[in-house]
């Protein structure tokens, strides 16, 4: 087994290696938004945390991958890596959870609508957009929802175009984002599938849980079933007996 004491950050800089060794994973959660941990039910608790990983159960988990790069929870271009860009250490010991929104209402004022090409199930979309989110888990940022039915294991990626003419719109979409349902009449586009690839007109960086690896042109597709993490054991469901992602 290997276990990681650390953010959603510290995690996505070992996930490489994670794959490549093929044992379970133990999750201390220790970093600031702690989403995978969230996704999957592990306790802040770090006494429960341990309790989880000395007796509680495999659930493997699917990984998405951009430009060859694995990632846990979301991959984005645009507004996030702003975000990214200028979220301080200093910002999340102070603010913990909130210098997340602290620092994104603050970049939303700056940031501008770049053109992407979005090309997924055969079709292609021209999009004006603050930004492109690539979903692989259900949370990110500190606790929004990629999309409201995701799920770590579902074996399908989610994604969502922030599409606005006007900043101030972002206001009204919070609620939105943080629960993960979308309506394209209120400046979001929606799409859900394996394989999605986006072509913007100048390389731009693209995110993934908190890192920037890899720029555009981007080619997104999900790998099933890629990883085993030790989860809180809880009454076994229906549910759990029909789903082969959980050990």
């Amino acid at each position: 087994m290997v276990i990681i004491g650390g953010g959603d950050g510290t995690l996505n800089l070992a996930v490489d290696a994670l794959v490549d060794t093929g044992l379970p994973l133990g999750i201390l959660p220790l970093g600031t938004a702690n989403d995978l941990a969230r996704t999957l039910g592990i306790p802040d608790s770090l006494f429960e945390a341990c309790r989880a990983i000395a007796t509680g159960k495999k659930r493997y988990i699917d990984l998405g991958v951009v430009n060859g790069k694995y990632f846990f929870n979301v991959a984005s271009i645009g507004l996030s890596v702003d975000i990214t860009n200028n979220l301080t250490k200093e910002a999340k010991r102070r603010w913990g959870v909130l210098a997340y929104a602290i620092t994104a209402s603050k970049m939303i004022l700056k940031s501008r609508p770049f053109t992407a090409e979005i090309r997924c199930n055969g079709e292609t979309k021209i999009v004006k957009t603050l930004q492109v989110a690539v979903g692989n888990g259900k949370h990110y940022g500190g606790g929004m929802t990629i999309a409201h039915d995701a799920a770590i294991d579902d074996q399908r990626l989610d994604l969502y175009s922030l599409e606005i003419k006007y900043c101030w719109q972002f206001i009204g979409m919070l609620p939105s984002i943080w629960q993960g349902k979308y309506q394209e009449n209120f400046g979001f586009r929606f799409l859900s599938g394996s394989v999605f690839n986006v072509y913007t007109r100048k390389p731009r960086p693209i995110n993934t849980d908190g890192e920037i690896v890899t720029y555009t042109p981007a080619h997104f597709q999900v790998v099933p079933l890629a990883l085993a993490v030790m989860v809180p054991r809880k009454l076994t469901t229906e549910k759990e007996k029909l789903n082969p992602g959980i050990d």
